[in-house]
């Protein structure tokens, strides 16, 4: 190649590198940012505007001959009020000392015999794997369970518990003699 093949395939190289950096020229950029302008100075903004807060006015409890029903007095005025109400005058005696059956709850209790000893009638209760002898006015179960009666099928319990409302109730209730799996025999 000679020497002036050499330099006129330079000139052309050249000559396409400027052509190249010609098309990456600033026109269209320039056209797009007129465009983006003129749109923004169009468009409309419409939002509508925030409503004012409602005000609040709080509310002053001025009654002052009355009990603050928030009150920790209010609760202790209706306590007060509630003891004053004549609730039968039915209370377990707490004072007394409890017996030993009294520790266990009725329903663990059964009755499994009778036997009379100088013309009074003992009702035999077994709890757990224990008998014990009991006649009437002796006290079972944990709800200060009276015995009324003792008969040979079945022993009168007489407890007193509370009900929904507070109030001390009589409630009464009965363990009915346990028939023996041997005696079916």
């Amino acid at each position: 190649m000679s020497q002036r093949t050499l330099q006129l395939s330079r000139y052309a190289l050249a000559g396409a590198a400027l052509l190249a950096l010609a098309g990456c020229g600033d026109s269209d950029v320039q056209e797009v940012r007129q465009w983006m302008k003129q749109v923004d100075s169009s468009a409309v903004v419409a939002v509508t505007p925030i409503s004012e807060p409602k005000t609040f006015i709080p509310f002053v409890y001025a009654s002052n001959d009355e009990v603050d029903p928030f009150s920790a007095n209010k609760l202790l005025a209706e306590l007060a009020r509630m003891d004053r109400k004549p609730g039968g005058g039915l209370k377990p005696d707490t004072g007394r000392r409890k017996e030993f059956l009294e520790g266990f709850p009725l329903d663990t209790v059964k009755m499994v015999g009778t036997m009379e000893k100088s013309k009074v009638i003992y009702a035999l209760l077994q709890v757990d794997k224990s008998v014990y002898q009991v006649r009437p006015g002796q006290h079972v179960g944990q709800n200060f369970g009276l015995i009324t009666s003792v008969t040979e099928d079945a022993v009168s319990v007489k407890e007193i518990v509370q009900d929904a409302t507070g109030d001390w109730v009589e409630r009464i209730s009965k363990l009915e003699l346990q028939e023996s799996k041997e005696s079916n025999k």
